[in-house]
């Protein structure tokens, strides 16, 4: 059983190395741990800290890519290197390594196939009043729009089973964290919260660079989410509220006739009412294609699933073999060169 922790890092050289250090190398289940880290275009030091410090991958982006797309490489360079479980953490030190074992547990008890570290954000007192709230309204959210139970919905600190990173296909260029949710909620698959400690970072947000565009960016991250798998249902909403403003202006205008008797005033509200009423059809129209689209994207999706467990699947057998044939050549005699190197 392989543990691969993959740690997404901005300019982080400072306190990488707490991170790496915090991080167990012996966890009761697992037979190896393995530490990744991503470089998202540090311009500080980073890889050459994380070089230091003897991970055992590093993955170095030219230019800052975004959180998203480093959690996506991530995970495929995981999965690549033959994880059994994937854990994510941050490069910040604000997530205890320590948790990690706690972290992995339920997983590995195969209770669950997603473990969410809570930090309770609601009572974090090195958080404002105000980011309080809106940690609280936002996990509420969530949890609304992805059917699962999440404490925290936008802790980084998380774990998957290899089903479940297999499973996990990352759009959105902003961050993974509430769109993984919502996947994970409409694919039925099993997340549990684990309390954990977060400590406080003098860091500023790489996501945004203040609060209400961060929250302008995770709603519209988590509508585009939502959407994506519930069009049908997103449509006939906004559909039904034209065709409803528009069965009221109708009424309106035949009441309003019958009480003057004559309809020369209200053509108004009959124009109006036609009008949302043409408006509300197309979009219902629109969810039926949408949906249909949507089925289309389950079946690829379940292709590009069966596309990344093979090319795992392939390179994990790679890493197997290159490692046999390292064993083999520190055990042959002296001069011997093996001949079945590319």
């Amino acid at each position: 059983m392989k543990l691969v922790i993959q740690i997404p890092c901005h300019n982080e050289a400072k306190t990488l190395p707490s991170t790496l250090a915090a991080i167990p190398r012996q966890i009761d289940g697992i037979d190896s741990v393995e530490i990744l880290v991503i470089d998202d275009g540090s311009t500080d030091g980073t890889s050459e800290v994380a070089r230091a410090h003897n991970v055992n991958h590093l993955i170095r982006f030219r230019g800052q890519r975004g959180l998203a797309r480093g959690f996506k490489a991530g995970i495929d360079a995981a999965l690549r290197a033959g994880a059994d479980v994937i854990v994510n953490t941050d490069g910040d030190n604000q997530y205890d390594g320590t948790a990690i074992p706690r972290l992995i547990a339920p997983i590995l008890a195969a209770e669950a196939d997603i473990t969410i570290g809570d930090r309770d954000p609601g009572t974090l007192s090195h958080f404002s009043v105000g980011k309080r709230f809106l940690q609280r309204l936002g996990s509420w959210t969530m949890r609304r729009l992805s059917g699962t139970t999440v404490a925290d919905s936008t802790s980084g600190f998380r774990a998957y089973s290899r089903e479940a990173a297999l499973r996990i296909n990352v759009v959105s260029e902003f961050s993974y964290t509430l769109e993984t949710l919502i996947q994970a909620g409409k694919r039925r698959l099993q997340i549990v919260d684990v309390p954990i400690r977060a400590r406080h970072t003098e860091r500023p947000s790489r996501l945004a660079a203040s609060t209400s565009r961060y929250v302008a960016q995770a709603t519209g991250a988590m509508a585009r989410a939502y959407t994506m798998y519930q069009p049908l249902r997103v449509f006939l909403t906004i559909g039904a509220f034209f065709l409803v403003a528009a069965v009221a202006l109708g009424v309106r205008f035949l009441v309003l006739s019958a009480l003057r008797e004559g309809a020369g005033g209200n053509l108004q509200s009959l124009i109006l009412a036609a009008i949302l009423s043409i408006v509300g059809f197309q979009v219902v129209v629109l969810g039926v294609l949408a949906d249909l689209l949507a089925s289309n994207r389950t079946l690829t999706e379940e292709v590009l699933y069966l596309l990344r467990r093979a090319d795992a699947e392939k390179s994990a057998r790679l890493l197997a073999a290159r490692a046999t044939s390292v064993d083999s050549d520190a055990d042959a005699p002296a001069g011997h060169v093996r001949g079945d190197r590319a």
